[in-house]
């Protein structure tokens, strides 16, 4: 059987129709398109990357295209705070998370920071050909499952950090929060950041009020990014480590805060808490 081009014509407005009307659809094909385009954008420039191995200006042309990408589905970003970065320096730099957009966050982020990199499950290596595109610009991967490779990849962070002047990005909470609360924050980051004595900087992104992940709506919206000032760990040993976890998040808490309202009233959006 063959399909005429009225039958195709009347699937695609039917979809159109369906996207148009039901926020459920667009969410998911939304998310979809964002996916699907990421792994297009990571994936298309490995043949360049192939060039410098290990190197992250690989991840420029990813970032550019993922940030203009995200404005297209109405995941708008305004950075602030750029004044505060020390490129002279490494550093680690924190950031709350709350959905797979984050990787928008990370590609605004990029080209301003200066030598970055990310830590990944190890996992994530061997989901080829993304995982290739990930270890072509330097990506760190980690064994969560063994003790003594974590150990050993803190110690790898920190060597980063101090001879390569490396600013390595974390997720301190570890998983995706959505609530006007952070959440508990891991000391991963924190160990890597005592155990080379580097600077921590807090980057804090204003609550997705136009994502909801349980009612499934995904609609436009305009967020901020802001660089906060960094934190100095010279002198601190593990010891320090709960009291500066605290220091740290409580800092990213009130500022996480502030932006949300004022995120609301830049979209123009009453919410109820």
């Amino acid at each position: 059987m063959t399909t005429s081009n009225g039958e195709l014509l009347g699937l695609a407005f039917m979809a159109f129709f369906i996207i148009t009307l039901s926020s459920t659809a667009r969410y998911y094909f939304k998310f979809f398109c964002f996916i699907a385009f990421s792994v297009v954008c990571a994936v298309g420039p490995v043949p360049l990357m192939l060039l410098r191995p290990r190197d992250y200006r690989n991840a420029l042309i990813p970032a550019y295209l993922c940030v203009g990408f995200g404005k297209m589905l109405g995941a708008s970003f305004t950075v602030r705070g750029k004044e505060n970065i020390q490129r002279n320096h490494g550093g680690v730099v924190l950031m709350n998370h709350q959905s797979a957009l984050d990787l928008i966050v990370l590609a605004e982020l990029w080209p301003i920071m200066g030598r970055s990199t990310v830590v990944a499950k190890k996992e994530v290596l061997y989901m080829f050909p993304f995982g290739m595109a990930c270890w072509l610009w330097g990506t760190l991967f980690i064994d969560r499952q063994n003790r003594d490779s974590a150990k050993s990849v803190i110690n790898k962070e920190a060597k980063a950090i101090n001879e390569k002047q490396a600013k390595l990005l974390f997720f301190p909470e570890g998983t995706r929060g959505n609530g006007d609360k952070l959440l508990p924050f891991k000391k991963g980051s924190f160990h890597v950041a005592v155990e080379s004595q580097a600077f921590i900087q807090p980057v804090v992104i204003s609550k997705y009020h136009f994502l909801k992940s349980k009612a499934k709506i995904f609609n436009r919206g305009q967020n901020i990014i802001k660089i906060l000032p960094e934190v100095p760990c010279a002198g601190l040993t593990k010891d320090d480590i709960p009291e500066l976890m605290e220091r740290v998040q409580k800092m990213m808490q009130k500022e996480y805060e502030l932006l949300s309202e004022e995120s609301l009233s830049i979209n123009n959006i009453s919410e109820m808490h």
